[in-house]
């Protein structure tokens, strides 16, 4: 769970660009092409290729989430919006609908509008924490599973 939850914010590792002086609206500035669909493809393609079992299974979901997260920061109602399709497209995006302030960057985001913006998020997402925590019902170690086909007609 702590890999796959540091896979989903490693499109966020752009902000040591701001260290090193790239600016905010640069290519890969802060949003920029860590955040795009093409880097979220890449990265799944990597794990595909180093993964022993070449299990592209995997490599969608790595995929998925690191995608998510430009499409995440996308519903912020904040900052330049996120370069979704670059390389093809230099624009930034943002969702029609907006729901998330945008979290401050930093050491910032221990002030108390970043608690805000945390709150608000847990608030706001609860229902798919809910669902990803909620407890499963598992068979018995042991126990015979069923595993008659299906007539069909």
């Amino acid at each position: 769970m702590a890999r796959w939850s540091l896979l989903a914010l490693a499109p966020d590792a752009d902000v040591i660009g701001f260290l090193l002086g790239v600016p905010y609206g640069a290519d890969w500035g802060h949003r920029g092409a860590t955040h795009s669909l093409a880097i979220a493809l890449a990265a799944g393609g990597i794990v595909a290729a180093l993964s022993p079992a070449r299990s592209w299974r995997v490599a969608a979901l790595v995929a998925a989430v690191v995608g998510s997260h430009g499409l995440l920061d996308a519903l912020t109602d904040g900052g330049l919006g996120a370069a979704l399709f670059w390389p093809f497209d230099d624009s930034r995006y943002f969702a029609p609908w907006t729901p998330v302030p945008v979290s401050p960057i930093g050491l910032r985001v221990l002030s108390p509008y970043g608690l805000s913006v945390a709150l608000h998020e847990l608030v706001l997402f609860s229902p798919l924490f809910a669902y990803a925590l909620w407890p499963r019902r598992r068979p018995r170690a042991g126990a015979r599973v069923d595993a008659t086909p299906i007539e069909q007609d």
